[in-house]
């Protein structure tokens, strides 16, 4: 598996032609050559997972070194590459749904101005994301993690015309390099307490930490992890990503970016293993964002936001996966949901496309007849999306609510089952609102061209059949590859693999998902309620406000930093410069009042010598 940092020096070459030549090759050459690029990296991940099918479940584990930095020691800096069964899945992922997204953002993208700038972005990110999936130890994902912010921060605000487009990107930066600060951390300490980076090293030298120094690093880890994957309080500025290109969104919230907090704590299992606090604290918060999330994208009405926060909700599912140690469960639905969040999005952007920009869902409706393509392969992503039986995230969220209730874990397990019913509620709500009654809108809407389509149908697929890769009862291909991942150190026994399904839960969340699907039809798909009962306004006007978080996150950080500068401000002119021209003030003093002494005549200095003298021995004498 040597050969494996191909996958990585393709889209990281893709983006420097582009950023260099893109402007003398033209558009159609720079589409070729990134496009290009992430096509041949899909296909060399293709080719490494095929050859580690090919081999024994005990030999799937590769950790080339290509560049030793320093040795000293115990610490070794170097840049590996750790290719194993969990790494193949994100290699797989990231190429191949990253390689969807580039071929739509050709029909998507095609009128801008920026258009090689935009896809020598997406080459960037694609890279910056294959280096933190891939790299065999926390420096060197470090490195990823950054480069993926950086990434996210250009395209968020790549319309930098827009003031609001700017403003989201700086809020994903600050928030993230908050997060970054967690893990440097984490870093920091396992240097000092075991003098490795490596995940082997670190891993295998665990048990030689005290508890409070496992739980301290497990808790900073998830720091970081949650900025990043957008988990309550860190999530705000997530939605605020819909201001970059759609594609951008799928981007950032199907292939990239966002699963990487679920793909660490996956990666650093012998950590969260030994620390049971930290690991109750991933699992209740991502409980409590996948329930929270849900019900604010109840009552939006811009299209991508009301996906960004089901992204918010459906993340949450996962760090409770991967909080009760249901690693396989946790991938298994980041999986899934690669397939039908880039599905929704794209979808979205083929309705904003049709639509000369809009986004508001009232201005929508009817869509049916003028979006067939979109329309048919859009249902596709909603039903897998709300977990509609035999759709993909039918198997794979009820694979984590039932991880959930067979390790005891029942209250967890019942906000993921209320969760599950307003997911389902909220993604038919915005189903129908688009393409179903009367269209409500101005213009004449028409299909999206077949670079933008195809890659709508290749995903659809996706989400209707990649949930058979984990029949209930049946069979588990996720655990059966994941399994020499997560045997090779204590804490990665897959908790309830060997467990019968418990049908009776399955059949409850199912008969709540259809029971969502009729209410949202009721409501929004025979006819849509403009007016809201009386008593249900001030809950909309709560959600819809998206519980001031925003609101109350300005007025603790925002205007405290404000009024923290504006004393700063005062302190500085007060104190520091008062102390400063104090002392300036007071040797200008001295030195006008001994100005007069310094005249230049000898007969002057004669006589104060003298005068002088005679106290001296004046003193003398006297004392």
């Amino acid at each position: 598996m040597q050969d494996a940092i191909g996958i990585l020096l393709l889209p990281a070459l893709g983006s420097l032609i582009a950023a260099v030549f893109g402007r003398s090759l033209g558009r159609k050459a720079t589409s070729y050559v990134t496009v290009g690029a992430m096509a041949l990296a899909f296909v060399w991940a293709v080719s490494v997972f095929l050859r580690m099918l090919s081999l024994p479940p005990a030999q799937r584990s590769f950790d080339p070194v290509y560049w030793q930095w320093i040795k000293a020691g115990s610490l070794s800096l170097h840049f590996g590459l750790l290719i194993d069964p969990l790494s193949a899945i994100f290699l797989l992922i990231v190429t191949g749904i990253g390689f969807l997204i580039h071929l739509y953002s050709i029909g998507y993208m095609h009128d801008d101005a920026n258009f090689q700038r935009f896809f020598s972005y997406l080459n960037l990110f694609a890279f910056a994301m294959l280096v933190l999936v891939t790299a065999d130890n926390f420096l060197f994902l470090l490195v990823g993690w950054g480069a993926v912010g950086l990434a996210s921060y250009l395209l968020i605000g790549f319309w930098h015309t827009r003031p609001s487009a700017v403003s989201a990107a700086r809020k994903a930066l600050v928030l993230n390099v908050a997060g970054d600060v967690g893990i440097m951390l984490a870093i920091f300490i396992l240097v000092m307490t075991l003098g490795r980076v490596s995940y082997s090293g670190v891993f295998s030298h665990i048990s030689s930490l005290t508890s409070l120094q496992v739980e301290l690093i497990a808790f900073l880890l998830y720091l970081g992890a949650a900025a990043k994957s957008a988990q309550f309080p860190l999530h705000v500025w997530l939605p605020d990503a819909m201001e970059g290109p759609t594609p951008v969104s799928a981007l950032i919230h199907a292939a990239t970016m966002v699963t990487a907090g679920v793909y660490l704590i996956a990666r650093a299992y012998p950590i969260f293993h030994a620390a049971p606090v930290a690991a109750e604290w991933v699992a209740g918060i991502g409980a409590f964002t996948a329930l929270f999330a849900a019900t604010i994208a109840l009552v939006q009405n811009d299209i991508k936001r009301v996906i960004a926060y089901s992204t918010v909700s459906q993340l949450g599912y996962m760090f409770l996966a991967v909080g009760i140690s249901a690693y396989a469960a946790g991938i298994f639905h980041l999986t899934m949901h690669a397939f039908f969040k880039a599905l929704l999005f794209l979808g979205a952007g083929s309705v904003i496309h049709a639509l000369s920009g809009e986004q508001d869902m009232r201005k929508m409706g009817g869509l049916k007849k003028f979006l067939p393509i979109t329309y048919w392969t859009f249902l596709i992503g909603t039903a897998a999306n709300a977990g509609v039986p035999f759709f993909s995230g039918f198997f794979s969220k009820d694979a984590i609510l039932g991880e959930a209730l067979a390790t005891g874990h029942f209250w967890l397990w019942l906000v993921g089952v209320v969760a599950a019913f307003f997911s389902a509620l909220y993604i038919f709500r915005l189903f129908f609102l688009v393409f179903h009654g009367t269209y409500r809108g101005d213009g004449h809407p028409h299909e999206s061209p077949p670079v933008m389509t195809v890659p709508l149908v290749v995903l659809a697929i996706g989400a209707l059949l990649g949930g058979y890769l984990a029949v209930p009862g049946a069979w588990n291909l996720f655990d059966q590859w994941l399994a020499p991942v997560y045997s090779r150190y204590p804490g990665g026994l897959l908790p309830a693999a060997a467990t019968a399904p418990n049908w009776g839960a399955i059949a409850l969340t199912s008969v709540l998902v259809l029971a969502a699907v009729w209410v949202a039809w009721n409501l929004f798909g025979r006819q849509v309620r403009e007016e809201l009962p009386e008593g249900l306004r001030p809950i909309h006007k709560v959600l819809y406000n998206k519980y001031y978080i925003d609101e109350i996150g300005h007025a603790v950080f925002v205007w405290t930093v404000d009024r923290l500068a504006v004393l700063a401000d005062l302190f500085d002119r007060v104190v520091v410069d008062g102390i400063v021209m104090g002392i300036a003030a007071l040797v200008k003093g001295w030195g006008e009042a001994l100005a007069p002494f310094q005249s230049g005549y000898l007969r002057r200095y004669g006589l104060a010598v003298l005068i002088g003298g005679v106290f001296v021995v004046a003193y003398l004498t006297l004392v």
